[in-house]
């Protein structure tokens, strides 16, 4: 491993200026990717900021209802908060399908939302990667590629974003908050992250220096409830083939909202915004849900290995979405 330098700054202020003041930094929080991708000479930074120990580690109710979630929370804390079972429950469900419970007790808020791709070949230096090494090409498309992107993709990369997280945030509408040198900003969940394009190696739409303050999560629409489900190739510890996040409300047999996020298909959790323009106001049925999922999933460009990971969204979507339909004598407001 490259040595490095290591700063531990006392407050978010301190850490943006630390980050300013330092070629080549990284900041540092759980660890759980940055430190495995030194290790294997991915990540080279020149000097760490460790900001794990920062005061972001509390989970908080702000008005209106919803709740605001400090970057340093762990991921074990936030999918047992009461709160967050209660009223988010795909984002505690989409916590637990993410890791073992040692990374769940290491892992943060905002460093899960900065984890990278785990594609084999971004993470072999060996091999040619243009998100590692832009200009270098892409093995994937035509190496191996079974669980990498039929959405979204381009010709310089196929890579999934590999956050269960994400997924179930971008479901409920969350909004990410930033802190720099020049001040707050908070940014949509939905558009944090980037398409690959012409410029894989940039994953995010956060800006150098910037430092993830907090997640905060909007107040859930009344009667709706809300899911996770995860596709895997082992029953554990496994990046997911694909995954859904969905929320949904139905008022008299009829979806009154939706919001259905796929992972495991792009670059990017990936927000279903065509199929939600279908399933709002149709029957809330199996028919209605397959009839939606087609139409969103009309974009995919399967590579030669991985054309099941659309009929497997497709049906992953329907059962999920099946699952949250009231049926006699359930309670609407659970979620």
């Amino acid at each position: 491993m490259k040595p490095f330098a290591y700063v531990r700054p006392g407050t978010a202020a301190e850490a943006v200026a630390a980050f300013a003041a330092h070629t080549g930094a990284h900041y540092l929080a759980g660890g759980t990717n940055l430190v495995d991708l030194m290790k294997l000479g991915v990540a080279t930074p020149d000097t760490l900021i460790d900001v794990s120990r920062l005061p972001l580690d509390t989970i908080e109710g702000v008005p209106g209802g919803g709740l605001l979630v400090g970057a340093a929370v762990r991921n074990s804390d936030l999918a047992s908060d009461t709160a967050v079972r209660t009223r988010y429950f795909a984002l505690s469900q989409a916590l637990l399908a993410g890791a073992s419970g040692q990374l769940r007790n290491a892992a943060t808020t905002g460093g899960n939302l900065l984890q990278r791709t785990r594609c084999t070949y971004f993470q072999d230096v060996s091999k040619p990667c243009n998100k590692r090494a832009p200009g270098t090409g892409c093995p994937a498309r035509e190496g191996v590629h079974r669980d990498l992107a039929v959405l979204g993709h381009s010709e310089h990369c196929v890579a999934t974003h590999p956050s269960d997280m994400a997924v179930a945030l971008a479901a409920f509408d969350a909004t990410v908050h930033l802190h720099s040198t020049d001040g707050d900003r908070a940014l949509a969940v939905t558009d944090f992250h980037r398409l690959p394009g012409d410029s894989p190696q940039v994953d995010t739409e956060i800006r150098p220096g910037e430092l993830i303050t907090g997640v905060e999560l909007p107040p859930v629409p009344p009667g709706a409830r809300s899911a996770y489900r995860k596709a895997r190739d082992r029953a554990s510890y496994a990046f997911a083939l694909v995954s859904v996040a969905a929320v949904l409300a139905v008022e008299n047999g009829r979806v009154r909202h939706a919001a259905l996020a796929f992972g495991g298909l792009a670059h990017r959790p990936w927000r279903a915004r065509r199929a939600e323009s279908l399933l709002v106001g149709a029957p809330a049925g199996q028919e209605s849900f397959t009839r939606a999922a087609e139409a969103e999933l009309e974009a995919a460009r399967p590579l030669r290995d991985n054309a099941f990971k659309v009929r497997l969204a497709r049906n992953l979507a329907v059962s999920v979405l099946t699952g949250l339909v009231p049926g006699p004598g359930d309670d609407e407001e659970l979620s």
